[in-house]
């Protein structure tokens, strides 16, 4: 049976469905299904089947006649039938507006990341030249830049800035091989740059994916696809074309640079091998390498270096220079801290290719920003080599992935 929208049907009838008497009645029921229902046509049919209908009124529908009652009977049943209204729609654009402010967010937490990341590694460059300029022990220095660090962290700890770690004998013992490849990595680009032009440090440091790539094939035994190998080449044939044409080349400098490349693939690798299931995040993983770093270094600070030697330059920078002297120590032992804290933070962040992309950028700000500050002498084909240096670098970091 079905009703149409807006429209009264007539139906005649004769017993009432609403008293429960008709269900002894067998007599009246079987004559009422004996009959033929006419239902009368209705027009503009259109109710959608998918959606209820609701009886607005239901008036003497019908009425079961009793033995003593023969002559009773409504003969008409009237119903008014309509369609349910219509469900509002959901604003399901809350939803997406709420997802795109939340990657707007991230994306802009990202970048303010990368440029908090690239200035603070500018300037930590050039004070620590200047530093290095007016005293060249890279030893202390070095040293000096690990033990801001770690001050700044057991401060934030002790003033719950930062959230402490939870850390147990396993988490120290994966660290120390880590910490020994940082130390070495630490000191021997302080070496460099102590020697020679900023630029040159880190166009020879843009180098570091061929020793990656290197070591983890012959000691590791891992293969990389074609593009990987074939990206090797212009950063190896970058970096000699600057070598070649450095103006002031010098070999500890150099030796210095490629000797913290392979520092810096042996602790990631050692970091990769030890930290897998460790909660500790960027932030606090750092500090706890640079504290256990801060310990290897020390002893050969002062073994090779001095406490002697470290006054008589300390006097010697401070007659020149003036008090000043001693924020250029401050500044690049701090800034130091603060780019790679951020960078460790980022990590977390991004993916390990957006990292790699953004510390090629990196070292093309350092490079750029050093040659403006300092004002070093640089040929054509030096920034040649230097260009495609960098260049082959993004290449590899595009490959890898």
């Amino acid at each position: 049976m079905a009703f149409t929208a807006g429209k009264s049907c007539g139906l005649p009838t004769t017993f009432d469905p609403l008293q429960q008497k008709f269900l002894n009645s067998k007599t009246y029921v079987s004559s009422f299904f004996s009959k033929k229902i006419a239902m009368p046509k209705c027009d503009n049919a259109n109710i959608q089947p998918k959606k209820p209908l609701y009886i607005s009124a239901v008036s003497g529908f019908g009425h079961v006649n009793e033995p003593n009652q023969s002559k009773s009977r409504d003969h008409l049943v009237q119903c008014n039938a309509y369609e349910a209204s219509r469900p509002q729609s959901i604003p399901i654009n809350i939803e997406f507006e709420k997802e795109t402010k939340a990657a707007a967010a991230q994306k802009f937490k990202i970048g303010l990341y990368f440029a908090t990341w690239w200035a603070l590694n500018v300037v930590f460059n050039i004070y620590n030249k200047k530093v290095l300029n007016a005293f060249p022990f890279p030893w202390l220095t070095s040293t000096l830049s690990l033990a801001a660090g770690s001050l700044i962290m057991l401060v934030s700890w002790a003033t719950r800035i930062a959230e402490t770690p939870k850390t147990d004998i396993d988490f120290w013992k994966a660290l120390f091989p880590v910490a020994v490849a940082h130390t070495i990595g630490h000191v021997a680009a302080t070496v460099s740059m102590s020697k020679a032009a900023v630029s040159f440090t880190h166009i020879i440091k843009s180098g570091e994916p061929a020793f990656s790539v290197l070591v983890s094939s012959l000691l590791l035994g891992e293969t990389f696809p074609l593009p990987v190998y074939l990206s090797l080449l212009p950063i190896i044939g970058g970096c000699a074309l600057a070598a070649v044409t450095e103006l002031n080349f010098n070999l500890i400098g150099f030796m210095g640079a490629m000797i913290s490349n392979l520092a810096f693939v042996f602790r990631n690798i050692f970091s990769k091998k030890g930290m897998k299931g460790k909660s500790v995040g960027g932030m606090n993983y750092y500090a706890c390498l640079s504290m256990m770093s801060l310990l290897i270094l020390t002893p050969f600070a002062i073994a090779v270096e001095g406490p002697q030697v470290w006054a008589l330059g300390w006097q010697n920078a401070v007659s020149q220079i003036g008090p000043n002297f001693v924020w250029w120590v401050v500044a690049q032992s701090v800034f130091y801290h603060l780019y790679n804290q951020v960078s460790y933070m980022s990590l977390n962040e991004i993916s390990p290719l957006t990292f790699s992309i953004g510390n090629t950028m990196k070292r093309i700000s350092v490079i750029v920003s050093s040659i403006i500050i300092f004002q070093n002498p640089i040929q054509p084909l030096n920034a040649l080599g230097a260009a495609i240096a960098i260049f082959g670098t993004f290449l590899y970091s595009q490959a890898k992935q």
